[in-house]
């Protein structure tokens, strides 16, 4: 696994990571682990969907509640 980007918290907890896993199936090709060792799978299709929602503001719910 190749590792893309880690999220800092403001919290000092531990940090959230992404990977891409080329050799994994390409629907578990995209990995997001969190800081009590849990991880969300998922495919290079479903990951440029939940990006496109960030740039678009379709999130921007979720932060302000």
């Amino acid at each position: 696994m190749k590792s893309i980007a880690r999220f800092r918290g403001s919290r000092g907890c531990g940090c959230h990571e992404l990977f891409v896993d080329t050799s994994a199936p390409a629907e578990r090709q995209v990995v997001i682990t969190d800081d009590f060792g849990q991880k969300v799978e998922m495919s290079l299709d479903r990951l440029g969907s939940l990006v496109e929602a960030a740039k678009t503001g379709a999130l921007d719910l979720a932060l302000t509640g």
